[in-house]
């Protein structure tokens, strides 16, 4: 436990000290922001009975965040350690190859979760100036946060894969974007064809993130959708895991 607690701080702390951090947390600052004038300009056109989490959602500042930051967030957690020579030394500290993945893994969904921190002033925000106490509820926020970090944790596993399979971060980066926006479009086509009956349509259907982050941004936690999305990232995790210590093998 040890050994793992200081690799993921030096993880953690390798994004503080590089201009890459600060560029995501900026850029993701300038979107959070700029839907957040949206979302007030919204509010001042006529009131709605939608919780304001739920008219974050529905915008596209949602998905394009997490489709452009995840893989810039991870691109560097295992092909910069090849790129530099480090790795080798790492695996041959004594850390397992578990504890190494960890490690990345939970240093990026950290960092990924102190990029979002900015949305919950915005909302509390609203709740101050706002006339009704009510108009942001902790039930709607706690289970927005939570969807917001299961889909974090899928694309960030995914991210920690793309990141394994190469020495290059750009390369990284492009498959990791590839992977996440493949799993975007297989969400749209399942959202599409949400009210078909075919057995096509239903299988689609596991995949739907719009409806589960819907769901979440509602205040509603569909346990199916948890399983899912924990399910995916464990299945990425081990991949990340077989590719590392496929280094064995060669």
């Amino acid at each position: 436990m040890q050994a793992y607690l200081t690799l993921t701080r030096r993880e953690l702390g390798s994004y503080f000290v590089s201009l890459t951090g600060y560029i995501i947390i900026t850029a993701a600052l300038f979107l959070l922001g700029f839907s957040f004038v949206d979302l007030l300009k919204q509010l001042q056109r006529e009131p709605t009975p939608m919780p304001v989490t739920e008219m974050f959602y529905m915008t596209w500042f949602f998905w394009l965040i997490l489709l452009v930051t995840t893989p810039v967030i991870t691109m560097r957690l295992f092909a910069l350690e090849k790129f530099t020579g480090t790795f080798e030394t790492l695996m041959t500290a004594p850390v397992t190859d578990l504890q190494v993945v960890l490690a990345k893994f939970t240093a990026g969904m950290i960092f990924y979760l102190v990029m979002w921190m900015p949305l919950l002033g915005c909302v509390l925000l609203v709740r101050h100036f706002t006339s009704d106490p009510g108009a942001v509820d902790a039930g709607v926020l706690a289970s927005t946060f939570l969807g917001i970090g299961l889909l974090g944790s899928l694309f960030i596993s995914l991210g920690c894969f793309a990141s394994a399979m190469t020495r290059s971060q750009v390369t990284a980066a492009v498959i990791s974007l590839v992977f996440g926006s493949s799993l975007f479009l297989l969400a749209y086509m399942a959202d599409q064809a949400q009210h078909q009956a075919d057995w096509q349509s239903q299988v689609l259907a596991c995949f739907n993130f719009f409806e589960s982050m819907h769901d979440f941004a509602r205040g509603v936690i569909d346990t199916r959708s948890v399983v899912l999305m924990c399910s995916l990232s464990l299945f990425f995790l081990f991949l990340t895991l077989r590719v590392v210590e496929s280094r064995r093998w060669k």
